[in-house]
């Protein structure tokens, strides 16, 4: 297993507590690393989600995710000691066919706290969907 690069959420003390796929060669683990060239994969259904818990309370000013083949998604923060009780953070978000290239997109907010994140993928461009990263910035 390959360490989590510095700044990363996994370095922070961040864990994936929730996915709704798993495969052993791309664990939602690889989501938090930090590594644009690892990834968690989808099982070709949707939706699909994944929950990140935080350690302590985080602000969070901007996101930014790298992934293959999203159409719609929406993040929802949760400030319950569990995850539960998820408020979006912005809309649904539609993104753009990038024929096989790596989108990445950044979603602003208001410095808001969660303790969980919640990021549901409500439909793709193909059967299968890749999250290579998440980055918080607050």
């Amino acid at each position: 297993m390959k360490m989590p690069e510095s700044g990363s959420l996994a370095s922070e003390g961040a864990k994936v507590v929730l996915a709704t796929s798993c495969d052993e060669n791309h664990p939602p683990e690889n989501i938090i690393d930090g590594r644009s060239e690892t990834f968690w994969v989808s099982t070709g259904l949707f939706p699909q989600e994944f929950i990140i818990s935080f350690p302590s309370p985080k602000t969070i000013s901007t996101l930014h995710l790298d992934c293959y083949n999203v159409k719609r998604f929406l993040i929802e923060r949760s400030t319950d000691t569990d995850p539960v009780d998820f408020k979006p953070l912005q809309d649904e978000k539609d993104l753009p066919v990038t024929d096989n290239q790596l989108m990445k997109e950044e979603v602003r907010v208001s410095n808001v706290q969660a303790n969980h994140l919640r990021v549901s993928i409500l439909s793709g461009h193909d059967h299968f969907v890749s999250i290579h990263r998440l980055h918080i910035n607050g």
